[in-house]
Order: structure tokens, then sequence, then C-alpha cells
């Protein structure tokens, strides 16, 4: 059931408990798991903290704490399942849910006792009512005769029939009406308001709201934007609304008594270039690994480096400073620099090189902007250089949205780097082998195993960013109209020596998009058709495991299923 009190029925009901935090692998979760994690050490509740990156991680989890716990805590994982048939708990547990994930479950919207939603119930939820999806058996039982009366209540017992011959028509009727309010309702997969805005508002409302605690939902809700998860529309107006509480809390008025101290931490709004890391690297690198840039001057061909050259030339900015270190070139030239750039980029028709963002200053030298702390987490979270466990990078992510661990956040900068490069490069080497096919309903990708990369993309958030690059490049590559119509389906190697794939279905990349994704829904019924063996294990239902040697069935089904 959702909960109207936060504060009341969620945080008062945990606040002299043991609790269990089970977080999503990813940095919304992350920075939701950051706020709350202050809020706890407030007041002094104590709690056991476990990543999940799945399905059966979640199911494995619960199963090793549920003798110690009653109340367990689920950030971005478990709204779109019904928790009580997958996990099977006992009656007095009860499970706290709050994710972006959609649609939620409605087993899980209308227990009363065991499952609270703590969701923002201002998104567009569209919940079917009650009675058109649950019915009381004793409505369907009715008195049911054996039909051994004598020949005198002949004529009851006639109307008895047709009564329950109605009756059963009636049900089948509702069967199939809550079949088709249920496959409307599950039918598309989309995301709501961010879990860290949800976790900053109850601190907030409690007064317990810190700079710190703000700048985590600001982060969370550009992670939603830097993978494509919401609209436009939707990122504007949550942008808007943390405006405000930015305001309040980085108010200075100009008299030394409130200057800033020299460790100081201070977030300014800010009208910004959206190119990835730029500060933190050379302005000619970033403008080549920045996906709207590299697809709006088809960076891949000769054709577009001339294009790049012209724009340096065009902005009179020497080759020599933009490829030197960001934090390296003139001062007169970074004066008026985003000025200048928007100004070129509208000749060469990227009219949205700017978007509205937040930046950190931590004293007077460090200074990030919320995509850069985006991107630095996610790499830390999906690390492939190192064979470490999947908790381990996943503290490491977490530590580096500390304002402490500042050499981690720049590892993480670091590494974000290497993986932005590797998706260029992948990109680039798809779309000139034209591995890139059109299967008819839908865009399809395979990357082979031996591919340079390879092993990154098995991961599936890079795996997911890596698709969205490479159909906003093709679109842009392709003179065929009804392609650039048409959502995508990738695929990679996930485990040789079992021999699995990893593969993700995106929505169509138009203008007007609604980021809905139907390929959950797809994925699951093409498996059902085929026989395939598939594991839907990831939280979000576009993202399944595959046998290698069921990919051409499967892949068959689906293009039956959605022609």
């Amino acid at each position: 059931m959702f909960l109207s009190d936060f504060r009341k029925e969620f945080y008062e009901a945990v606040l002299n408990q043991r609790v269990l935090l089970l977080v999503a692998s990813d940095v919304d979760a992350l920075c939701a798991c950051k706020i709350l994690q202050a809020l706890f050490q407030c007041d002094h509740v104590q709690y056991t903290l476990v990543p999940v990156s799945g399905w059966q991680e979640l199911e494995t989890a619960f199963l090793e704490h549920k003798d110690q716990f009653q109340y367990f805590i689920l950030i971005n994982c478990g709204a779109n399942i019904d928790l009580l048939e997958v996990l099977q708990p006992e009656e007095d547990i009860v499970f706290f849910v709050c994710d972006t994930h959609r649609p939620i479950n409605v087993v899980n919207v209308y227990n009363e006792t065991q499952i609270k939603l703590l969701v923002k119930q201002d998104d567009d939820l569209e919940i079917p009512a009650y009675d058109d999806i649950f019915r009381d058996e004793e409505e369907d039982s009715g008195n049911e005769s054996d039909g051994s009366e004598p020949s005198g209540k002949r004529q009851r017992f006639e109307e008895e029939i047709v009564e329950r011959t109605m009756k059963r028509r009636r049900r089948r009727e509702w069967e199939a009406r809550r079949q088709e309010i249920l496959f409307d309702y599950e039918q598309y997969e989309y995301h709501g308001t961010s879990s860290a805005m949800v976790m900053f508002d109850l601190a907030w409302i409690m007064s317990k709201d810190l700079n710190d605690m703000l700048w985590w939902a600001i982060v969370g809700l550009t992670d939603q934007w830097v993978h494509d998860k919401i609209t436009q529309m939707k990122y504007v107006t949550d942008i808007g609304a943390l405006q405000r509480h930015v305001s309040r809390h980085n108010h200075r008025n100009g008299d030394e008594e409130n200057s800033l101290s020299i460790d100081c931490m201070r977030i300014a709004f800010e009208y910004d270039l959206c190119l990835a890391l730029y500060q933190h690297w050379s302005l000619y690198e970033s403008l080549c690994n920045t996906c709207y840039t590299s697809a709006s001057l088809k960076l891949w061909s000769v054709q577009g480096q001339k294009k790049l050259q012209e724009f340096f030339a065009d902005m009179g900015f020497p080759l020599k400073q933009v490829k030197q270190k960001f934090h390296s070139m003139d001062i007169s030239l970074k004066e008026n620099l985003r000025e200048m750039i928007e100004e070129s980029a509208n000749k060469f028709g990227m009219k949205d090189l700017r978007i509205q963002t937040f930046g950190i200053h931590f004293g007077f030298k460090n200074k990030f902007l919320a995509s850069d702390v985006v991107y630095a987490a996610s790499s830390l979270m999906e690390n492939t250089e190192r064979d470490e466990s999947g908790t381990d990078n996943f503290i490491k992510a977490l530590d580096s949205l500390s304002r402490s661990n500042l050499d981690k956040l720049h590892q993480g900068l670091e590494l974000a780097k290497k993986q932005l490069c590797a998706i260029q490069r992948t990109v680039a080497s798809c779309i000139c082998t034209n591995l890139v096919i059109s299967q008819g309903p839908f865009l399809y990708c395979y990357l082979m195993e031996g591919t340079p990369d390879v092993k990154l993309f098995s991961r599936p958030v890079s795996l997911c960013l890596l698709s969205k690059y490479l159909l906003k490049s093709f679109i842009c590559s392709t003179k065929n109209k009804r392609c650039k119509l048409l959502p995508m389906v990738m695929a990679a190697p996930m485990d040789v020596e079992q021999g699995t794939v990893i593969m993700v279905g995106i929505p169509p990349q138009t203008e007007s998009s609604d980021k809905k994704n139907f390929f959950g829904r797809a994925f699951e019924k093409a498996a059902e058709n085929t026989n395939s063996r598939t594991l839907h294990n990831h939280f979000d239902m576009s993202i399944i495991e595959l046998k290698m040697e069921d990919r051409s069935k499967f892949l068959d089904a689906l293009i039956s299923l959605l022609s």
C-alpha cells in the first residue's frame, strides 16, 4: 500500500528497530542509501546494508537474514514484481519499498499489511481499480446444488442452472477484462521520481536535511537524466524543485562573516555544457566522447573529423589549447567558453548543448558537476579492470559520494574516461562495419566475442549506455527515415564458459519519446513461446540473460511478436 505520511508510517516505525537495507546497483539507489544512512546515524538506528544486483541476490539476502530482522527496506528494487509470492515471507515481516521502477505490481499496491510503498503519488501511476483485478471467492462459488431434487422442484432447479450458467459467463467476461486491464497496465516499463529525491523529501519534512543530502538528491536525479530514464520535461520539473532547496541551503550574504571558509561545501545552479567530464579532461577529448556531439558531427568518419576542426576554428580556439587539460587552458578563453561554444554549436546544428544542472565546490580547489559524479560512481560500480566482487565495487562507489573520499571520486573519473572512450570506439566500429541490422520491427546489434572492450559491455549499465549511444549515432548516420523511428535490441557475450549472452532492449530515440519501454514484456513472451533458456534476473525487465544457442530462435520469436 502507498504511505501518505513517510515520517510517521515509515521513519518512526523503524526508529527503534534493527533494519536490513537492500540496495540495488545504480547511482540513484546509492544516493538514496547515503541519505538514509545519514538519517539513521542522526537517530542511532541500527541497520545492515546488503547490495543486491538482481532478483537472485535479493532472494538469497532475504533468506539469509529473515530470522534476524522484521523490517526490510528495499531501494530501487522490489516494486515491479509480487514480492510476497517471490520471497514467501512470514506474516510479521514488513517491507518498505522505495523504487523508481514502474509499473508497480498491483498486489504490492493493494497489500495493506506487509508491503509499504514509499512512492511519490504525483507520478502518473494509473493503478487499476481493486474490483477490476481482485474478486472475492464467495462471489464465484455461489450456492452450488447437487441436482438431485424431486420433479416438483424442477422449475426452481432449471432457474438455478440458468443462474449458474450466467454466473460462469460473467466470471469469464470478468477474467477476460482483468487480463486486458493488466496487459495495458503492465505493457510498458518506465521510471518515476528518483529515490534519492524521495529520501531527501523525508529528511526535509523532519528538518534534518543537510547540504550533503541535497547534493546526493541532485546526483540521484542526474543519474536518471544521464542514463536516459526520464523525459526532459520531468527532469526540468524536478531540477526546479531542487533549485528552491539549493537557494535555501547555499544562501550567502555579502558580508565578511558569511564568506566561504576554505573547506566549505557550496552547491550552485549552473546552465552548463552537456559535455562529459570536460572540466576534468581536455575540451577536445570531451567533445569526441560525448554522445550528442560525436553523433551530430559523425566523428567516426573522416568528414566528421574535418567538421570538428572547423568547429574549433569557428570558435577561434587553437588546437594546442583545446587538446590540453581544461584547467590549464588560457583564462581568457575560459571566461566566455560556454557562450562561444553554444554560438558555434548552433551553426553546426547542435541546438541542445547546454543543460540545467548543479555544480559543487569543495573549498576553492575542487569543482564537480552532478554528471561528473554520476559517471564516476557508475564506472566504479561496474569496474572490470580488477577482478573484485560486486560488493567491493559497490562500497567503493558508495564511498566516492562522500566529500571525505575525493581520491575515490578522482579514481572514478579516470575510469569513466576509459569507459566513454571504449563506448565511442565500439560505436565507431559498429557503424563502420555495418553491425547494426534492421530486423523489421527493431534494429539489432550483436558484439562478437573478441571485440575490444567486450568484457566491459557484459555489465548491464555499461551495455545500456552503449546501446543508447549507438542508437543515437546510427540515427544520425542512416538515410533510411523508417530506421530513425525504430527501437533497438543489443546483445553482448556475458559468460563465455557458461555460453550466455546479455541482451538489452531500448525504446526509439525520438524528440517526443516518453521513455516507456515495451521490451520487458516482449522478452518474457518470446522466451515463453520458444522455451528459450533465459534468466530474467535484472530489476529492469528489459535486460535479460540468454543461452548462446537459443539466441536465433529467441530473436525470430521477438520479430514475429512485434511485427
